[in-house]
């Protein structure tokens, strides 16, 4: 079995195509669009969920490898098995990124499962071998970590642009950012709120610099 590098795509704006017109290719779909994607879905019928979502486009026919013309990334999701092999043929001697749905040995890449707390992302992945685990480990994750996270990250988002745009020297930056995501700050977004937490950290940027000049 393949052993994977794990990475983070950017897709924004990029065509990612989905074959198949099923739950999962809607779950797919779904991601994809989520990630900023430019989302095609190519089959002859579609879900519900399919037929209501928004923002994409819908191709009402077979498969053909003209639909992959400038894709980015792939997914194939029919129940039809010898389709799918085509999708990851096409696909592979094309130089596109291709996830054939539970079939790793037909896939460039796959889909870890995640943890999604605003802007904080933890995934997990057994590398094909067993989506059970990595799904009941989702699940346990996911009671481990709660809204609260993503309220932090968003907040250490804002706070790192100004500490990037205020302070020149960077060994002083990287001292802050450390500071202001320390477990003890995020106790304190738990228990008395963002706004708080965000009177600290200005506090904390403010001695830096007044300990400095």
């Amino acid at each position: 079995m393949a052993k994977y590098y794990p990475i983070f795509l950017n897709i924004q704006d990029k065509k990612c195509v989905v074959v198949g017109g099923g739950d999962v290719a809607w779950r797919k779909v779904c991601s994809l669009k989520d990630a900023g994607a430019k989302v095609t879905v190519v089959s002859p019928e579609f879900c519900p969920e399919l037929e209501k979502e928004t923002g994409i486009e819908r191709v009402r026919q077979k498969y053909d490898s003209k639909f992959l013309k400038e894709a980015a990334l792939v997914v194939a999701s029919t129940d039809d098995g010898a389709v799918n092999k085509m999708i990851y043929s096409d696909a592979v001697e094309r130089g596109i990124l291709v996830n054939v749905v539970d079939k790793p040995e037909f896939c460039s890449f796959i889909v870890p499962s995640s943890v999604m707390r605003g802007d904080l992302c933890i995934s997990i992945s057994t590398g094909g071998a067993s989506p059970a685990l990595a799904r009941n480990i989702r699940e346990f994750l996911e009671k481990q970590f709660g809204d609260e996270y993503g309220e932090f990250t968003k907040l250490l988002s804002e706070m790192r642009r100004k500490i990037l745009s205020e302070i020149r020297e960077e060994s002083v930056r990287r001292d802050i950012l450390q500071r202001i995501a320390g477990l003890d700050m995020l106790e304190l977004v738990k228990k008395k709120g963002v706004l708080e937490a965000k009177k600290k950290m200005i506090e904390i940027v403010s001695e830096k610099i007044s300990k400095d000049n």
